[in-house]
């Protein structure tokens, strides 16, 4: 199935449910917080959304049963994961496996008492940034290295990895960020994909704890199962004396169905999953990916890290080491630093402590 068949599935059941459902695409987009003209996009299949919250939220709206919620997740893993090679340029190669473009280029990697706490307000036109928020990542690249541990040295994995940074299950559930400037060059916040870019315009760091969603799924049909998953440090020291921003008050991500936490601030930090949920090793397909989400902690540390994921597959194996778009994941305590605000309709950060 091609990429285009993908998006067009995802779609498809979205259409369904609309219809179902007896509302017009007004008051259906009304309910789920979003433009008409947004909601008639993703039902073509002339836009996937970036952050699921938004999908389960409509799905939700129109009745959708367990089981549909199921399979329109899959759908919309799928579905992103065309877009992403779309972006990319990625189409498909022999027995399942994938061709890259010759000679292409991968892309360059006065303060008041705060009265009360509020949700952080959408203002994606404060800082006008464009940022792709996930990159594939595939064995043979320079900003993934990986060692494929195949007799006879194999070219490439028989899967893929994106990687989604900040990724919250509800787009203004946002975290907490260390921000080296006072908070009058600090720009108001933002939500959801627009996220990556902000923290980049400011070289944020997360502050206390990250989630990053990893999207596997394999190039072919043939099952690959994933062995482990391994959290590396790569530097650890003590957290920057950096003032610390609010994304949100009270309104932390949910527990994805792969989830995993881990402590960073361990000798030897490790990945366990949450809430009693089945551990690996999990299969995957080109038609059965998985979502894994990992939620890094960190109180006394400024920590630099990345994970190493170990699979194998028809008597092959190998290691695909996962970062953020070519450099380590950092994650850092903010424990004692002053701590801002931005209030809904406000025009500054307040002092929140």
């Amino acid at each position: 199935m091609g990429a285009a068949d993908d998006i067009a599935e995802f779609a498809a059941l979205l259409r369904e449910l609309k219809q179902r459902s007896g509302l017009s695409y007004e008051a259906l987009a009304k309910r789920a917080h979003m433009s008409t003209s947004t909601l008639h996009r993703y039902c073509r299949g002339d836009g996937v959304p970036a952050d699921y919250a938004v999908v389960s939220r409509m799905a939700r709206l129109c009745g959708a049963t367990p089981e549909e919620l199921v399979e329109l997740h899959r759908r919309w893993v799928l579905a992103g994961a065309a877009r992403e090679r779309g972006r990319r340029g990625v189409v498909p190669g022999p027995e399942g496996g994938t061709l890259e473009p010759e000679e292409s280029s991968p892309a360059p990697t006065s303060v008041e008492d705060r009265p009360h706490h509020k949700h952080w307000p959408l203002i994606a036109a404060a800082v006008a940034l464009v940022v792709t928020v996930a990159t594939a990542l595939t064995l043979n690249r320079d900003d993934t290295p990986a060692h494929d541990a195949t007799p006879g040295g194999a070219t490439a994995a028989p899967l893929t990895v994106s990687t989604r940074t900040y990724a919250w299950d509800d787009p203004q559930c946002e975290g907490k960020y260390l921000v080296d400037r006072p908070p009058a060059e600090v720009a108001p916040p933002v939500m959801g994909q627009h996220v990556p870019g902000w923290v980049k315009a400011h070289r944020a760091v997360a502050a206390d704890e990250q989630r990053v969603a990893l999207t596997v799924q394999g190039t072919g049909d043939e099952a690959v199962v994933i062995e482990s998953l391994h959290v590396g440090v790569a530097d650890s020291g003590p957290p920057p004396a950096w003032n610390a921003y609010l994304g949100s008050s009270g309104c932390g991500g949910g527990v994805g169905t792969r989830s995993f936490d881990t402590d960073l601030d361990a000798p030897h930090p490790v990945l366990t999953p949450k809430a009693g949920q089945r551990g690996l090793p999990y299969k995957v397909s080109r038609t059965d990916p998985e979502v894994l989400y990992l939620t890094a902690h960190a109180d006394t540390h400024d920590v630099h890290w990345y994970v190493d994921l170990q699979w194998n597959s028809a008597g092959r194996q190998g290691t695909i080491r996962i970062n953020d778009h070519g450099e380590a994941f950092r994650t850092s305590g903010s424990r004692g630093r002053p701590v801002y605000e931005f209030l809904v309709g406000g025009t500054h950060w307040y002092r929140d402590a």
